[in-house]
């Protein structure tokens, strides 16, 4: 193992992840918005040092005609607001997606709803799409600047939506980011927005999918631009005809790829010190996601060509390695990254490469 990355991973598994998990009283979303915030706070000379020690020599990478420096990439929903961006290339990461954003800024369900599994290493969350709305989003990301690495936005639809009227609400999310988002991921999978899983069903999926190629097709041409990439993300507890659906859609809506997968409402392979923490409403993440995932992955790769993302259960080199040999183009992460820190991403570029 590369000593720097061994003792990144000492440190952070013996001080700074028990200081963390402290936070609040081990209120884990207390956690996450403190980290948040003190990465918001790091100037560039700061982020400078750390890409200095973190840096790692990667591959860079095509997909959907963007030029990723790296196959690892931040999964949506550690950065939904962006207050970090900057951050996150400093850290090791070839593209951050950020959201999922919806229409409308809204806060999300009831607290308590971010839960941690140690022993399985895993986490639960309920957040209900908590974000300060898309307009918000995309001004913060024009007074960022160059972030110097793809930056994806996944959106979702607002809670007090309609589903009959989600397509509006999408739209209003696109027209709002474009210009500032590298691609768009579209989010129809989470489970903790009601009726959002329904529109993963072929009629809805066809109509949502073909109104935002459209959109992002006019609103290039008014500017001469590429039209923004649209990747969808699938939910890891669809059937295979289910996702035989979704990719037929796919390939009929002129989309540029798959996300696979979401959290699951399965709670299988869970420790037996977790199993209390069962019942708690929401998706799971983290390892006892990491066979599905790839499951996913490989029926995907197996029945299109378009390329993948491939997100779920990575805790190590062996996943990652995993989820790219099962078709997926890049790899995203982020309950691994909670429970192993910045040498995890440091050992994923060291393997993909």
């Amino acid at each position: 193992m590369n000593p720097r990355r061994t003792t990144l991973d000492l440190g952070y598994r013996h001080l700074l992840r028990p200081a963390l998990f402290r936070v609040g009283g081990g209120d884990a979303e207390a956690a996450h918005e403190q980290t948040l915030h003190r990465l918001a706070g790091l100037g560039p000379r700061r982020l400078a040092a750390i890409a200095a020690v973190l840096k790692v020599p990667t591959q860079s990478v095509s997909v959907a005609g963007l030029t990723f420096p790296g196959r690892v990439g931040l999964a949506a929903g550690v950065d939904k607001n962006g207050v970090a961006a900057l951050a996150w290339p400093a850290l090791g990461f070839g593209h951050i997606e950020l959201g999922t954003v919806t229409a409308q800024a809204q806060p999300g369900n009831d607290k308590p709803r971010l839960f941690r599994l140690r022993d399985s290493a895993a986490i639960i969350n309920r957040m209900g799409f908590n974000n300060a709305g898309a307009q918000a989003l995309a001004e913060r990301l024009r007074a960022t600047g160059p972030i110097g690495v793809p930056v994806g936005v996944s959106i979702g639809k607002t809670k007090i939506t309609p589903v009959q009227d989600a397509v509006g609400d999408y739209l209003t999310s696109v027209r709002a980011l474009d210009g500032v988002a590298d691609y768009f991921a579209v989010n129809v999978s989470s489970p903790n927005t009601p009726g959002l899983r329904s529109l993963q069903d072929k009629e809805p999926l066809a109509e949502l999918l073909a109104e935002i190629v459209t959109e992002t097709t006019r609103l290039a041409a008014a500017t001469g631009a590429r039209p923004t990439p649209v990747f969808v993300k699938i939910a890891p507890d669809l059937t295979d005809s289910a996702i035989d659906d979704v990719l037929d859609v796919a390939a009929n809506s002129d989309i540029s790829g798959i996300i696979a997968t979401n959290t699951t409402i399965a709670r299988d392979g869970l420790a037996d010190a977790d199993l209390s923490l069962a019942g708690e409403v929401g998706g799971l993440s983290g390892a006892p996601l990491t066979r599905r995932a790839r499951a996913v992955v490989q029926y995907v790769a197996q029945h299109t060509g378009m390329p993948i993302i491939g997100v779920g259960g990575v805790t190590g080199a062996d996943d990652a390695l995993a989820l790219v040999d099962a078709g997926a183009d890049l790899v995203q992460v982020y309950t691994g990254y909670i429970y192993r820190g910045p040498a995890l991403v440091m050992e994923l570029n060291q393997a993909l490469g």
